[in-house]
This record gives structure tokens, sequence and C-alpha cells, in this order.
């Protein structure tokens, strides 16, 4: 861990086995914090934060910016260390680091940009200002399945905005964000302004949760455990949340798609990542006159799929996180069956060592069946067909979630529609492109709320003050 500058085993010597998922085997024992060692994370930031905040921005970027280049020369190591305990491709794990460095880079160019405003005022020998000052100290917890890109979300965000932070990183891909944070210090981050933890989640949120000290919590998981930390901030000090939370990704294929190309990005999307992405195309609903020829393409490319470690060249999708996983998926093959559908490939675990589940399509569902109603986070594809536009909004509006959607179509007053009555904080048409260093990342419904990058991102580490001056 780290904790106030200093690289940490713990107090208590309390740890848990971190596992390849690839193969099963172990990668190393990771500590756990006790609770002396939360609150010397915590007082640690609380103290940073009195000159961290105040640093000029320009400083503050230099920092972030040598900190994105040291992850640059050092991302053959970091992307193999991903791969590692997280079980992507290597081409994936490569991928993310790219994007994790992309957002250091932007936050840092954008934290020279928190910019107030003067209002005309009523009277004379009196300024009215807006100022944004940084909110406090940040606790951050991120998980599994983007061990890179997450975290550097939230630092990033945060220290760019003149925040502190202390991030629990999931505990089974400690190794990715503990590479970011040692990247940080050796660019010459101030003792204190980053703290990276481990143990329990309950406990460490629990107990991050309830100390004053910390004014924002940032979290990215499931909507269950979300709201159990949301209504804990709102009692233990009114903290500010960013809650980025489940989602179910729609897909509407209309009858005037490019079929081809579409069929090409949803299999990428369906089963990058072992289908573990909050917003991976998830829930298929396609247009009757195509459905056929979609379904065909779909099945025949998700054949192809290679499964195998990470770091072999040939894979093309890696193992699931854990064993919980493989029961999740055995559950939601099991439902849909007894619910009248059918396996059009896949279906089961694959033989052998390690997490592995085979790339899974399921047709004939009925709208009621698990994988229709909940996030299946693996790699399950339903995909039915439907009749009208109309149909299709309502069947894809119907979850409470509302992280991402997508929409494929030649159509631009179809686009339109769909644009204004697809219930998502972030759409795609004809395009998958959605998670960018930029561009607001967030959802609506239970998927949560506030968003991460884009101005919007800094944003949400800010606070607003409104000074009037008379001389």
């Amino acid at each position: 861990m780290l904790i106030d500058g200093e690289w940490s085993g713990g107090s208590e010597g309390t740890s848990e086995d971190v596992l390849n998922p690839a193969t099963g085997q172990l990668l190393g024992r990771l500590p756990h914090a006790s609770a002396a060692d939360l609150e010397r994370a915590v007082v640690a930031a609380d103290h940073a934060f009195a000159s961290w905040s105040r640093t000029p921005a320009i400083e503050r970027c230099g920092i972030l910016l040598r900190a994105a280049r040291l992850m640059r020369e050092r991302s053959e190591i970091i992307a193999h260390i991903l791969v590692m305990e997280q079980g992507k491709p290597l081409a994936e794990a490569r991928g993310e680091i790219v994007g994790a460095i992309e957002i250091f880079e932007w936050y840092a160019e954008e934290g020279r940009r928190i910019y107030g405003r003067v209002i005309p005022s009523r009277q004379p020998r009196t300024r009215h200002l807006v100022m944004r000052e940084a909110v406090g100290p940040v606790a951050a917890f991120t998980p599994w399945n983007f061990p890179a890109l997450t975290p550097a979300r939230k630092i990033a965000g945060a220290l760019a905005s003149g925040c502190t932070c202390v991030i629990k990183p999931a505990e089974e891909t400690p190794g990715t964000a503990l590479e970011l944070a040692r990247a940080c210090v050796d660019a010459g981050l101030p003792r204190g302004v980053l703290n990276v933890v481990f143990g329990v989640p309950a406990q460490v949120s629990d107990f991050l949760l309830r100390a004053p000290q910390i004014r924002k919590i940032t979290f990215t998981g499931s909507t269950a455990v979300g709201k159990q930390l949301a209504a804990a901030a709102a009692l233990h000090g009114a903290k500010r949340c960013t809650m980025e939370l489940g989602g179910h990704a729609p897909v509407i294929v209309a009858d005037d798609a490019d079929i081809e190309a579409a069929v090409k990005l949803c299999v990428a999307s369906r089963f990058r990542n072992a289908g573990q992405v909050c917003v991976a195309a998830s829930r298929f609903f396609v247009q009757q006159a195509v459905y056929p020829e979609f379904l065909e393409r779909f099945v025949e490319a998700t054949h192809g799929l290679k499964l195998g470690s990470g770091l072999a060249p040939t894979t093309g999708m890696g193992p699931l996180a854990n064993a919980r996983r493989l029961e999740a998926m055995t559950s939601f093959v099991d439902d849909a069956l007894q619910r009248g559908a059918r396996i059009a490939t896949g279906g089961k675990r694959h033989d052998g060592a390690g997490f592995f589940w085979q790339p899974t399509v399921l047709t004939d569902l009925p709208d009621n069946a698990l994988a229709m109603r909940v996030e299946t986070f693996g790699p399950v594809a339903p995909i039915v067909g439907f009749s009208s536009l109309d149909e299709a909004l309502q069947r894809a509006n119907a979850v409470p979630f509302g992280l991402a959607g997508y929409a494929f179509t030649t159509s631009a007053a179809t686009a339109m529609t769909l644009s204004d009555q697809l219930q998502v904080g972030m759409l795609g048409i004809n395009t998958l492109g959605i998670s960018l260093a930029e561009a607001p990342f967030g959802g609506v419904k239970e998927s949560g709320y506030g968003s991460e990058g884009g101005t919007e991102g800094l944003d949400a580490y800010l606070s607003t003050k409104f000074l009037a001056h008379t001389t």
C-alpha cells in the first residue's frame, strides 16, 4: 500500500491471495490496512490538502504530465501486470494503459482551466466574484474490470482539481493501480496527496465514509453497493458523491443498418474483456427484416474467438475475473433455457484450468429472462427481434438502468428519434467509441449520477464560492 508517501505492508500483517484468473495460480499476497493504517492515510490526505490545493495549477499540471510520461515509458510492464491479475488479452491491456495515460494528460492540462467568473455588481465599489475551489480530500473506490482506466479517472481528476485522494482499488487487481501510484510518486507528487489502501471492502468503505476529513466519495461498481455508499455518505457529513453504477446497454439495429459493420462492432464490444465491461453492448434488439442475417453473422464471428491466456498472441478472449462470475453465467443461461430460449453457440464453462466461459449467444428470450433484465457482465449475448422502432425503444428503456446505449442506422430521422428517446447517459450511433478522456462518462436512473471525464469530471471535484466584496 501507499500511505503518507511510504510503501507499507500494513501494521497488523493481515493479507489475502491474489490469483491469476487464467490459471488459478497464486500471484502474491496483498496486505490489508488496519484501522490505524486507514487513519494514517486519511490524516495524511487531510494534511496534504492544505498545501496541494494551494499549489499553482501549472505545477500540478507538470507533475501529472511527468507521471503520464513515466506510465508511457513503463506501459509494457504495466500491461503485463494487468493481464496477469485481470486476464484480458494483452492488446486490450495495452489499449487500456494508453487510455489511462490520456486521462492523466487531459486532466493535467484541464486543471489549468479552472475558471470562475465576474458578475456585474449592483452598486459602485463592489465586486461580485464566483470562484471554484477543490472540495477536499476524496475517497475513491474502483472495481477489477478496468484496473488502470478507472483508477486513472479518479486519481487524475482529483489531483488536477487540487484535491487529495485515498483510493481503494479492487483487491483482485491491485498491481496495476499501484503502478499508477508509483509513477505519480516518481514524478514528484508530494507525500500524502495520493494514498492507496486495500482490505475488506465493507470495512474500508465504512471507515472512509465516516471519516470527517473526507469530503467527497467517488465510486464505480454495482448499483446495490453504490446505493449503500451514497446513503452512508449522506448520513456522515453530507459528502458529495459521484456514482458510476451498473448498466445493461441496449443495442438497437434498424433494418437500414450496415449489418456487416454492426456485427463487427457488436461482437468486439460484447466479448471485450470477456464481457466484463459496464458499457458493453449487452442486449441486442434487431429489426425483423435483418434479424436472420445479423444473428448468422454474429454467431459466425463468435465462433472465431479463441479462448486462452491474455499473454498468448492468438487469444481473442481471456478468462472471467473469478469463480463468482462463472456461477453467474450458469444462472443466466439456465434461466434463459427455462424460459424457452435457445443457445446458438457456447453456453457452458470452457474445459481446463482458469475461469473461462465459452462466448455465448442466446436467442428467443422473453423480456422477463434474467439476461434481458440484469447486466450479465460476462460473455453472454442475448439477441432478440423487434418490429417497430417504438417497440424497440419501449423494451430498451424498460430496465431501471441507463448507463450506455447503442444504435445502428443510416436514417437521420431514426438517429434523431433514438437520440431523443433512449434513456441513457451515453449513446453511440454507428459507433461504440463513447469512452474518451475529454468526454463525460456517466449514467442516469439506477446507473448513478455525476460524470467522470470531460470538464464535467473536473467539476465534480470543485466547490463553488460566491464572493461579494465592497471597498
